[in-house]
């Protein structure tokens, strides 16, 4: 029998953009499990409701990542608009999905340059990078902000797009979507990406379900889930089928999130096109009273928002379930029996966010 030994794996090491510690215990070069810690980066976010009001923590839940910063602001507000019954205008509803869409395109260019960073292509890692940064130029373009963009608002949103912005969002996807057509056949067709990736770290779908994984991850699994097809927002004007593969493994999860990505971008073009005139925001008076869960799909999976009010105006309880927690047991389930030298691509394919996760 091989002997076991337990080898320590992250917070730091030169492939994980993520704090994740791991314990992995090994058969020679085997993981037989995975036991994780995590609290490397505890903030102590949520406690801040005690602290400022319900419309300050708008500003304070954005800053749980500064990659899915605009979802966390919009999750938070939607669940404080529905415990106070408040009614967004439409065209608020649309900027919303406008820049929640351009978050999921930023957010998987960038984990599409880390993955390929993690099986060696570097050049393809800057390519991708140097697609994200348009993107974060429309950002800040739109809102003037490229990481942190307060422009959510319990009501609405604090900024209109025009016309002429307009015009450069769509030049800017439509860019990004010709040279996506390109880099998609290394990470698809490539016979080297394809031997680091297809057959391993297989999640079935059984086991995704049982296991509750979410997003990407859970969808490259056959999961058919995902939260925009509730209809909050804007989505539920728009036509979107949801992008799925039922093979589960480290390829299919590049694929799902390829597909997302032409996706958003159809989303966006949608949401130009249907667009309404008028406000951006309605006049909200009083404090909240009451509890909402708000249920809605960041780029990485299903996050749900727990908000708890009392009839003043500091929230009793807010409380972020965020789809890398989720994915974490997944994740566990796909490294055992991996390859020691495919652990940190793993951990990249469920495009952890521990920011997210520890707040």
């Amino acid at each position: 029998m091989a002997k076991q030994s337990i080898v320590p794996f992250g917070p730091q090491h030169p492939v994980l953009p993520e704090p994740i510690h791991l314990d992995l215990v090994l058969e020679d070069e085997t993981v037989v499990e995975a036991i994780p810690s995590i609290g490397f980066v505890h903030r102590g976010l949520e406690s801040l409701v005690e602290k400022k009001d319900f419309n300050e923590m708008t500003y304070v839940i954005e800053r749980t990542c500064g990659i899915c910063s605009f979802m966390h602001g919009m999750g938070y507000c939607e669940s404080v608009e529905h415990i106070m019954n408040v009614e967004v205008p439409d065209r608020g509803k649309y900027l919303r999905t406008i820049w929640a869409e351009l978050s999921r395109v930023h957010s998987h260019l960038l984990w599409l340059g880390l993955l390929a960073d993690g099986f060696g292509f570097e050049s393809l890692f800057y390519q991708c990078w140097r697609m994200r940064e348009k993107v974060l130029d429309v950002f800040e373009l739109t809102t003037g902000g490229r990481c942190i963009f307060s422009v959510n608002k319990v009501g609405g949103v604090l900024k209109d797009i025009n016309d002429d912005m307009f015009k450069v969002m769509l030049d800017v996807v439509n860019g990004i979507e010709e040279e996506l057509k390109v880099i998609k056949k290394t990470f698809l067709f490539d016979y080297t990406v394809e031997s680091r990736l297809k057959g391993v770290g297989v999640l079935t779908k059984e086991q995704a379900h049982n296991l509750g994984a979410a997003g990407p991850f859970a969808r490259a699994s056959g999961i058919k889930m995902d939260m925009r097809t509730t209809g909050y927002a804007a989505y539920k004007d728009l036509d979107m089928e949801i992008v799925t593969s039922e093979v589960g493994d480290s390829f299919a999860r590049c694929e799902v999130r390829i597909g997302e990505i032409f996706q958003a971008i159809d989303l966006i073009r949608q949401c130009i096109a249907k667009i309404p005139a008028g406000e951006i925001s309605t006049i909200v008076k009083g404090n909240p009273n009451g509890e909402y869960f708000m249920r809605l799909e960041q780029p990485r999976g299903e996050a749900v928002y727990y908000s708890k009010a009392n009839g003043s105006k500091f929230l009793e309880r807010m409380r972020v379930r965020t789809p890398t927690f989720a994915n974490i047991p997944g994740l566990l389930e796909t490294l055992k029996g991996a390859d020691f030298a495919d652990v940190p691509l793993l951990i990249l394919t469920i495009d952890p966010c521990i920011s997210c996760t520890e707040r």
